[in-house]
């Protein structure tokens, strides 16, 4: 566009000294006392000539006065070069494990890079690489000071919190980094996880439904979370003797956790203290259609008042029909069935069992019941003793796994005790010890740690103590 300009500009003064050169004219000036006279083609080339060295002069000065600015445009130029060099460096440094030389890049990177927060998210890993975790916090907080990078300092600060175990801050830091992004799912999740932590299940409520209004929880959770909050809630009205408003806590929770079987054992408890034993034993029987389980063989016992052997035998016969094909209704009966001194239906329940069992066998459980039949029946010694030795063996009962860390626990529980996931916990068959994968680091996120992290040797007392049916 500019060659273009010139040439219009070139073919315009062509055009007038061509005019000139054929229109020959004299031009007279009389001005103090002086008197110019020429041609008026030689006027125009002094004209265009002056004009030529004054637009000379004002592209000097104009050049002049651009100069400091054009100099510290190609200055920060340079900076910010070597500054993104440094971060390079730096991060190549953190991959090498060498926290030293990025901490020195990060602090050049920081010297050329004023007002960026890479250096200083640079700086603070490479501080708690080094375990200096005042230095990192400092770091992080310095984030917080710009509206454009609080919530890149408030999710450092989280990481932190969590990796000292101090719940109730790192609550405070999540919420706040939550109401900046409302819609980040793994906020939704931290926030819940913390509020459980803290047994603030009234805000966990309100956290739930707001993270399904915003579809940031997909249904089935918000769902399942909400009969947690509930279960949670209706044991904090029973710890105020509230009897009536537990149950009906209880059996909300029930409703919506037809997977687990501790609310349903829960609610029947709470029919139990009510004088409510028909409808105690109607909760387990439906819980037994979905969740067969050894809490809820014992709670119906109860609620049956069965006291002698054969009674309770005949209770669980009839809780079994609930369920006929599942494997702990088998175990139920057979083990029932055993406290009677019924040989033979023990051992048919047992068979069948077995029979179900998925590979690569009978349990633990099913072993040790097994090795009592036998034990129970004259001359068969050596087959209780090779059952025993199978039992060893053999493959773990169901319990609590968590779905995230693989912890097992007796116990179901709101919140993990070691990765500190909310509602993770479900009643299946743990892995073999040997698979199950080492303790998540604390600063892994969205996972949220526990403050005290079991002992190596937790797991395995879990799986040889399995939860066993009522007597």
């Amino acid at each position: 566009m500019r060659g273009l300009v010139a040439l219009l500009v070139i073919a315009a003064v062509v055009a007038i000294v061509g005019f000139a050169a054929d229109n020959p004219g004299r031009v007279e000036i009389t001005w103090q006392g002086w008197q110019i006279d020429t041609s008026a083609a030689v006027l125009a080339v002094m004209l265009i000539a002056a004009l030529a060295v004054l637009s000379g002069l004002i592209a000097l000065v104009g050049g002049l006065l651009r100069w400091p600015r054009h100099r510290r445009r190609r200055r920060a130029a340079r900076r910010r070069v070597a500054g993104d060099a440094a971060v390079t460096r730096g991060l190549v440094a953190l991959a090498a494990g060498d926290a030293v030389a990025a901490q020195h890049e990060a602090a050049r990177a920081e010297t050329l890079l004023d007002g960026s927060p890479v250096p200083l998210l640079l700086a603070a890993e490479a501080a708690r690489q080094q375990g200096d975790r005042s230095t990192t916090r400092q770091f992080f907080a310095k984030l917080l000071e710009r509206p454009e990078t609080e919530f890149l300092g408030l999710r450092g600060l989280l990481g932190e919190a969590l990796n000292t175990g101090d719940a109730s801050i790192a609550r405070r830091f999540a919420e706040g980094a939550r109401a900046l992004r409302p819609g980040s799912p793994w906020l939704a999740d931290s926030v819940l996880a913390l509020q459980a932590r803290t047994a603030d299940w009234s805000a966990a409520a309100e956290t739930i439904a707001d993270g399904s209004r915003r579809k940031i929880l997909p249904a089935a959770r918000a769902r399942h979370g909400r009969g947690v909050v509930l279960y949670q809630q209706s044991r904090e009205a029973e710890r105020r003797g509230d009897l009536r408003a537990a149950a009906a806590l209880a059996a909300r929770a029930q409703a919506l956790l037809p997977d687990l079987a501790e609310p349903a054992a829960h609610h029947a408890q709470l029919l139990l203290a009510l004088q409510r034993n028909r409808a105690a034993k109607r909760a387990i029987e439906r819980a037994w259609r979905t969740t067969p389980h050894p809490d809820l063989a014992r709670v119906y016992l109860d609620a049956d008042h069965a006291e002698q052997p054969l009674a309770k035998a005949a209770a669980l016969q009839r809780l079994a029909e609930q369920n006929p094909d599942a494997v702990e209704s088998h175990l139920a009966v057979a083990e029932a069935a055993l406290n009677a001194q019924l040989w033979g239906e023990a051992r048919r329940h047992l068979g069948i069992a077995a029979a179900g069992a998925p590979p690569p066998g009978p349990t633990r459980r099913l072993c040790l019941m097994m090795a009592r039949l036998e034990d129970s029946e004259p001359g068969a010694p050596q087959m209780a003793r090779n059952w025993l030795e199978r039992a060893a063996g053999a493959p773990p009962d169901p319990c609590y796994v968590c779905a995230r860390c693989n912890a097992v626990n007796s116990e179901w529980q709101p919140v993990c005790g070691q990765c500190g996931g909310f509602d993770t916990f479900a009643w299946r068959v743990p892995q073999r010890e040997a698979d199950l994968p080492a303790p998540l680091p604390a600063s892994a996120m969205p996972l949220l740690p526990a403050p005290e992290a079991a002992s190596p040797g937790e797991a395995p007392r879990a799986l040889a103590r399995p939860r066993q049916s009522a007597k």
